[in-house]
């Protein structure tokens, strides 16, 4: 009995170890976060089992950070660089998951959530049609005083109400520390981190926050974070929803904020090596079907050494 119980352990651990690499690649599905937390719940074994198995991969944070530090006397120019970049990549795995390598976990607790590089459309009550866009975690509540009451937790989403849907006329969507309220209207909402970014896209809505209030007619956008709200500017409507139709528009953008917008729907992650080469300007367009584009671009266009680790992880230096 004794030796079926630790078989039966074993093969409980093997399990978490597998959750940790799934859940860890980017590529995971709400049917996997579904299948993952019905795995959890079948006994405390299973659960402590996969909290284990996660600290073990946290524990290699002081690894990574040694062999850093091993690395910084070595003068050889490509061992230098290609092992410096190694470690700095493991350091990143271990010391950065939340955001990174676990947005997966993160969405367990919402009620819609898209994975790496998924675009979905939701449906919910009162008509509300909402569509988003990858690495986004939504809340919704039931219908109040007769409007859709939904919360963005992260990510990006368009949202659409009234203009010939039927339904609820009006929708309110928190977003941060603010709400977007509108009736008939469609609009973008970014939420990364604290900064919240809304376009108004058809029709005119609310932006509110702390005292704060602002009307975004139909090509406006406005930004705001906490203790902080901006003012509405014009924008190109087409710029800002071009993820609709699977594109990434880039205009004057630094090569940082080009390769941060693309690790958001990629498996893996693109690391930029250099300040020259982090604020490179950019302007061009991606398909979202051909991000290695982007790889071809900064290798040929800038000159930069390109170097492949395993898990989509590609270097830039």
């Amino acid at each position: 009995m004794i030796e079926q119980a630790e078989d039966d352990m074993s093969v409980i651990q093997k399990e978490a170890q597998a959750w940790v690499v799934r859940l860890a690649s980017g590529q995971v599905s709400e049917r996997d976060a579904q299948v993952f937390r019905h795995w959890c719940a079948r006994s405390r074994k299973h659960a402590n089992a996969f909290a284990e198995a996660r600290a073990v991969w946290g524990a290699m944070a002081p690894a990574a950070r040694a062999v850093t530090r091993a690395q910084q006397p070595v003068n050889t120019a490509r061992r230098a660089w290609l092992g410096g970049a190694v470690a700095a990549s493991l350091g990143l795995l271990v010391l950065r998951p939340p955001t990174d390598l676990w947005p997966a976990v993160a969405g367990l607790g919402a009620d819609y959530a898209t994975g790496t590089g998924e675009q979905r459309a939701v449906v919910l009550d009162g008509g509300v049609l909402v569509q988003m866009n990858t690495q986004t975690r939504l809340d919704a509540a039931p219908l109040q005083d007769g409007a859709a009451a939904l919360v963005l937790l992260a990510g990006e989403a368009e949202f659409q109400a009234g203009l010939g849907l039927g339904g609820a006329a009006r929708v309110r969507v928190q977003a941060g520390d603010g709400m977007v309220l509108a009736g008939s209207a469609r609009f973008n909402i970014r939420l990364f981190g604290q900064e919240v970014c809304v376009t108004c896209l058809a029709g005119r809505l609310r932006v509110v926050q702390a005292g704060n209030d602002a009307e975004l007619a139909a090509g406006q956008q406005l930004r705001y974070r906490p203790e902080h709200f901006g003012i509405a500017r014009a924008v190109t409507k087409g710029d800002v929803s071009a993820w609709r139709q699977r594109l990434l528009v880039f205009k004057q953008s630094t090569l940082a904020e080009v390769v941060d917008e693309v690790n958001r729907y990629r498996p893996g992650k693109l690391i930029l090596h250099g300040e020259a080469l982090q604020q490179a300007r950019v302007q061009a367009s991606f398909s979202l079907d051909r991000l290695d584009d982007v790889i071809a671009l900064i290798q040929d266009a800038y000159g930069a050494r390109v170097t492949r680790l395993p898990g989509g992880i590609v270097l830039f230096g």
